[in-house]
């Protein structure tokens, strides 16, 4: 073994975040590689496989030639339900010299059939309110386990109808919140396994106790009111506790009529409205751990197996991840008092230490913006967004409401003052930063801090919607999982995050929710909450979700079984679901969302764009009929590759007659409709595209480089400007200050992407309209531009085993650095124009090879893994660009070069 070898990382297991818990019996195996410097075009040639079954101590060795280290097939037999084993790796490169052994690392089956569930849910016996909030309920069961330690294996499956907080002998089971997470109900119910070993006593007397409360299952969703209960009316828990000795000897706890009930100390807990609790009312001991009287109780009523199918999600689950102190507290003109975050944020409040008389009320009301100096709740819509305790004659220590978030920056806090004896203060209160616990894996940094924070805003919003499932918004009566926001963001979301869990999941909800529709037109939002609130009519761009999203993911990630599993999903919209005129377009009768939010369009009015939406519409039935046509290859659905390559050319073909004139000009002339044409070559020759791209970069200085586009065309326009020679223009545009621009609201002080380019006026008053968010990542998918053009590094095939280095200099920004972990390992690219010279510094992972572009420069160069430094002349073009001076737009005072 040389020096010079790069060291395999711990296998993980398909897209699972730790493999503890696994839902399939022969997972799949990856591995990273981390790299010294001195490793240069390194490339695995074979790998070996340990793997030992537990119990035993056998050991099992398997030698494959191969290159592949992501997803791998399982070489062993399959494990069992409950089953366990330990792997690890190791590589060869090339010369056939081995790697270290990666580190052990444990993988474990969890439940993999219904029938391996013998607990059953369990409710309440008493009435619950069905046409109001529900109350949370506490289940509790006590129990001696029938042997001593030493214990060997003690597993927790868990799951609720509602969201649930666990305890096993008055300390907390896990640290999720809001578990089992937000699913397709009817379909797929989340659940978890936890070792428990450490928390049992055996010998001797244990509870475990659950809270319930709504969650996402009963509470109110959807906007006009929403409804209630959608998917079922009564909170339960489903338990099943397996304890195995050393001995062998078995023991299990079950959910059933044997627990008892009460209702809990928290009086209500929805998602919009927030939390009430009512701290005289709390049961000291009701966890365990401690003598506690449950008589006055109630036994539980036991319900049916759910007929949706129990899974292990492969998604990170919800946690705290960060903690953020006030910044400030202080009066507005009203008199209200204010606490200030300074950042907008998604998650609840954690109240260190309140003491007030017993009785006492105090109400926290979150909003993300102040207007007129108030807090500004009118976006919220019917959201009330208020948490609130009731305090008892004992202090009240380091509280946080349990079932619910909320999209703040601000509290207004209503009955605690800096006044009382035990006075609010910033080291009173703090924020609990919520979001599905993804790893990151993106980073980008550049010379403009403007620029920076547009990144930075973008991350906190991806974070803040991130949350169990990809939603529109984190505050008012919505934060729905829309098809349309995510299928805009996914290769922006994929390259800050690990997304493939996340994401992976809620796709199969997408293909179920979509293939149980008769007409097999995906609901607008997943899982569908709104019901009848839409008519079903089918909408491109969001529909097409079932297309892009997954081939997105494949090219993220390089799992071909994501597209095999959405495959029906696929075929169906696309073959059965659009509306399609005569020609094969769609149907030109049928209204189309088209590119939404226009920052021309009216408040009332969102979908009123400057680009037809049929227009786009059709663009877009274009595009996913080519993906299609790529995945059938891929899956070896031969008939129907050849149905769509042919479908593809013969739209493409109408498409040209339809809307492009024979120069080159698009029907509409918008940036939106120019830009489509430009980025998925729509037209029929070099000529009339370079016209239509001449057009574009006329269009945008005749706008005085303000946006013009909509949550389509917002993606894509610096892409068809740079990939057409007009990079500047695309710099210019970044960095304009005006309204509608992507820094105007940095310059009014956002910490988050804005759902509308001008949520906020230049006045401080916030966007009139019925629909309006301050955290809202679609607008900001802007920064895909920054990681693949200004930082320069984005996949060449599916999965980053290729890599393209192309970065593109421009504007003001004299350096820029991006990062990516790889399935393979880190990637760097970092560069600087110093003087006439431009510089690239270049980290490449082990086992892939690298395309460098470099700018102005017509060659291109492979590199492999390593260290790699490049030096090239630079030429400064002339900056800024001008605008075209006339009524329709005029250059920005704001803009600073």
């Amino acid at each position: 073994m040389t020096k010079e070898q790069p060291r395999p990382t711990a296998p993980s297991f398909e897209q699972h975040p730790t493999g503890f818990g696994i839902g399939v019996a022969a997972p799949r195996i990856s591995w990273r590689f981390l790299s010294p410097d001195a490793v240069s075009g390194w490339e695995q040639s074979a790998y070996d496989v340990e793997i030992i079954h537990l119990p035993t101590s056998n050991v099992e060795s398997h030698h494959v030639p191969s290159a592949d280290s992501v997803l791998v097939p399982w070489p062993s037999q399959p494990l069992q339900p409950r089953g366990r084993a330990r792997v690890r790796v190791r590589a060869y490169g090339a010369e056939g010299n081995p790697t270290e052994w990666s580190p052990w690392v444990a993988v474990e089956c969890a439940l993999l059939d219904q029938g391996n569930w013998a607990a059953r849910p369990i409710t309440t016996m008493a009435e619950t309110e069905r046409d109001g909030p529900q109350r949370p309920l506490r289940f509790r069961k006590c129990f001696t386990i029938p042997f001593a330690l030493p214990i060997a294996k003690a597993r927790l499956y868990i799951t609720s109808l509602g969201s649930y907080h666990a305890y096993m002998n008055g300390r907390r089971v896990g640290d999720e919140c809001l578990a089992p997470g937000w699913t397709s109900y009817n379909h797929r119910i989340n659940y978890q396994v936890f070792d428990v070993a450490d928390l049992i006593n055996a010998g001797g007397e244990n509870v475990l106790a659950v809270e319930v409360g709504e969650g996402w299952y009963a509470t109110r969703l959807g906007f006009f009111g929403g409804r209630r209960c959608i998917w079922g009316e009564d909170l339960a828990v489903l338990a099943q506790m397996e304890v195995v000795s050393e001995a062998g000897e078995e023991f299990q706890v079950l959910s059933d009529e044997s627990w008892k009930c009460s209702t809990s100390a928290i009086i209500r807990s929805e998602i919009y409205d927030g939390e009430l609790y009512d701290a005289r009312e709390e049961s000291d001991g009701w966890t365990g751990g401690q003598p506690f009287d449950d008589s006055s109780w109630l036994g539980s009523r036991a319900l049916p197996l759910p007929s949706a199918r129990l899974v292990i999600p492969n998604a990170p689950p919800i946690r705290v991840t960060e903690t953020i102190k006030p910044v400030k507290i202080f009066n507005t003109p009203l008199g209200k008092t204010i606490i200030d975050f300074g950042q907008n944020l998604v998650g609840t409040l954690c109240i260190h230490l309140l003491q007030k008389p017993p009785g006492s009320r105090v109400k926290f009301t979150h909003a993300e913006v102040l207007e007129d100096g108030e807090l500004g709740v009118r976006p919220l819509r019917d959201a009330k967004c208020t948490d609130g305790v009731i305090t008892s004659d004992r202090p009240l220590r380091d509280w946080s409401p349990r079932y619910t978030f909320h999209g703040f920056r601000y509290v207004q806090v209503d009955g605690w003052t800096a006044t009382d004896p035990c006075p609010l203060t910033t080291s009173s209160v703090s924020a609990l930063v919520m979001h599905t616990d993804m790893v990151r894996t993106g980073h980008f940094s550049c010379s403009h801090a403007m620029v920076n924070q547009l990144h930075e805003n973008a991350v906190w919003s991806m974070r803040g919607n991130f949350l169990s499932v990809p939603t529109d918004c984190p505050q008012r009566d919505e934060r729905l999982g829309w098809t349309g926001d995510i299928q805009i963001f996914c290769p922006s979301a994929s390259f800050l995050y690990n997304t493939a869990g996340i994401l992976g999941d809620w796709l199969q909800d997408v293909a179920l929710e979509h293939l149980s529709q008769e007409n097999l037109i995906p609901p607008l939002v997943i899982p569908n909450a709104i019901g009848d609130l839409w008519s079903g009519d089918p909408q491109a761009v969001w529909d097409d979700v079932t297309v892009l999203t997954p081939w997105d993911l494949y090219q993220s990630y390089g799992d071909v079984e994501i597209l095999r599993r959405q495959y029906q999903s696929m075929v169906a919209w696309v073959d059965k679901g659009i509306l399609r005129g005569p020609d094969g377009l769609w149907d030109v009768e049928h209204w189309q969302l088209g590119d939404w939010l226009d920052p021309n369009a009216p408040p009332d009015q969102p979908g009123n764009a400057r680009t037809n939406a049929t227009l786009v519409a059709d663009v877009y039935l274009i595009r996913v009929t080519s993906i299609i046509a790529q995945v059938s290859d891929l899956l070896g659905e031969d008939a129907n590759a050849a149905r769509y390559h042919s479908d593809h050319a013969r739209l493409r073909e109408t498409f040209q007659a339809k809307y492009i004139a024979p120069s080159g000009l698009i029907v509409g002339d918008s940036q939106t409709a120019l830009s489509l044409a430009l980025l998925f070559s729509l037209h029929a020759t070099e000529k009339q595209r370079a016209t239509a791209a001449e057009r574009l970069a006329y269009l945008v200085r005749l706008a005085a480089f303000r946006v013009s586009t909509g949550f389509v065309g917002t993606p894509i326009i610096t892409y068809a400007l740079s990939s057409t020679g007009y990079s500047q223009l695309a710099y210019r545009m970044l960095l304009e200050r005006g309204c509608p621009s992507w820094l105007y609201p940095i310059a009014m002080g956002a910490t988050t992407i804005w759902e509308r380019w001008d949520s906020m006026k230049p006045d401080g008053s916030v966007n009139g309209g019925e629909m309006t968010s301050f955290n809202h990542y679609a607008l900001g998918s802007v920064i895909n531009w920054l990681h693949s053009t200004v930082g320069g590094i984005s996949p060449l095939e599916c999965g980053w085993r290729r890599i393209k280095i192309h970065p593109v200099p421009g504007g003001t920004i004299s350096w820029a650095k991006a990062s990516y972990e790889t399935p393979y390992g880190a990637l760097e690219s970092s560069w600087e124009v110093l003087g006439d010279t431009f510089v690239l510094d270049l980290l490449v992972p082990p086992s892939t090879k690298a395309l460098v572009v470099l700018p102005g420069d017509a060659v291109e160069q492979w590199v492999g893994s390593g260290r790699h430094s490049f030096r090239t002349p630079h030429v400064c073009k002339p900056w800024p660009p001008k605008p075209v001076r006339d009524f329709l737009g005029q250059p920005s005072e704001e803009f600073i070069a």
